[in-house]
């Protein structure tokens, strides 16, 4: 049999995008890894299952049949959507044109489906890779990755390169940086108080944080990357009484690990504007920062060389988002990206272009071949 077709890859992806994965939904987490360790076992492959934990699905450990134990080839693949179950009902599987279209099937379905699809190209054909070549397929990664980033680090200390099919960006760039991701929770604590008879008497939990909203939108610096948003605030009980507490969730993206050191410190160094209101800081740096290094940069200039070979004009972009390649990259060769191309992550217009598939898995599976 020959590598498989776009057709088939269609069909494939169709079969893993209608079953509904949301990260939360751990029942339909697992169908789809029933679905997907089915497809690998019948292929051949060693596959271990483990199960999650924490109320979120099990996660997928497939090993070629050859190349033995050392370090090798580490593919990392999430089959978690944003998407809630049901979605697929306004969000239907379809065709129309070069854009096919369904949850999940851009971020990262389409993407993850293309390394099995590489991987049957080469079996098909009776060959296999120099290096031992592994799969993981996670199960939480659109939440951070909670309880898989310990396995996805092992595994990966036990690699020469990491490929991570999160989709191409803009128009087939690949991933060779992402800037890294923190989460954190602010709160202040106030004075109650009657906003009319005792108003004197409190101490105003949101006027607090107020200020320091000012202050950490203020830090945002888009020439050096960095970016604060606060997303969510929650704060008071009633129109007439003083709030005694108020709380904001925090995002920060930076490009580089130094200014992930220097915000965090920033961060947690917070003080009160009023001595009477309190501040409290809670969270961390989710995902670090993934910097292009020697290692990345060489892995990335053996792609453009394989992608040239195949009419592909390879180029590679920074992404704001995280990725489990985030993870990875500090440590060992590591190159994001190589999924579908496409558009409308975590929108209800997300599609992939199906001239993508044949030049995406061919890349992925010269990958395999020619790395050593």
């Amino acid at each position: 049999m020959t590598a498989p077709t776009t057709a088939e890859m269609i069909e494939g992806i169709r079969s893993w995008v209608e079953i509904e994965s949301h990260t939360a939904d751990s029942a339909g987490v697992n169908r789809m890894m029933d679905l997907c360790a089915r497809g690998w076992t019948e292929a051949g492959a060693k596959v271990e299952r483990i199960a999650g934990r924490d109320g979120l699905g099990d996660l997928l450990s497939v090993s070629a049949p050859w190349g033995g134990h050392g370090p090798g080839i580490l593919v990392l693949c999430h089959l978690d959507t944003v998407h809630p179950r049901g979605t697929i009902k306004e969000l239907a599987f379809r065709v129309e044109g070069d854009r096919v279209y369904g949850p999940g099937i851009y971020d990262m379905k389409g993407g993850a489906y293309l390394a099995f699809a590489a991987y049957q190209a080469i079996t098909r054909g009776g060959r296999t890779t120099p290096l031992p070549l592994r799969f993981l397929y996670t199960s939480d990664e659109e939440i951070g990755s909670p309880s898989s980033r310990a396995l996805i680090e092992a595994q990966a200390r036990n690699a020469k390169y990491v490929l991570v099919t999160e989709p191409a960006r803009d128009g087939g760039k690949i991933v060779t940086s992402r800037k890294g991701v923190a989460r954190y929770v602010l709160t202040t604590h106030g004075r109650p108080a009657h906003s009319g008879a005792r108003h004197q008497d409190g101490r105003s939990a949101i006027l607090e944080m107020a200020r320091h909203v000012i202050d950490i939108e203020g830090m945002t610096d888009y020439a050096r990357g960095v970016t604060f948003n606060v997303g969510q605030i929650m704060g008071g009980t009633a129109d007439n009484v003083v709030p005694a507490r108020c709380e904001v969730t925090l995002d920060m993206r930076v490009k580089t690990m130094a200014d992930a050191e220097h915000f965090v410190a920033r961060l947690r160094a917070l003080k009160s504007h009023n001595p009477d209101v309190s501040v409290q800081v809670t969270g961390n740096l989710n995902r670090p920062p993934y910097e292009m290094n020697e290692a990345g940069a060489a892995l990335f200039a053996h792609a453009k060389g394989l992608a040239r070979d195949l009419g592909i004009d390879l180029a590679g972009v920074l992404s704001g988002g995280g990725s489990d390649g985030n993870f990875t990259a500090p440590f060992v060769a590591t190159l994001d990206g190589l999924g579908v191309d496409g558009e409308g992550a975590h929108t209800m217009h997300e599609h992939m272009l199906a001239s993508s598939l044949e030049p995406r898995m061919n890349l992925q599976r010269r990958l395999f071949e020619t790395l050593y």
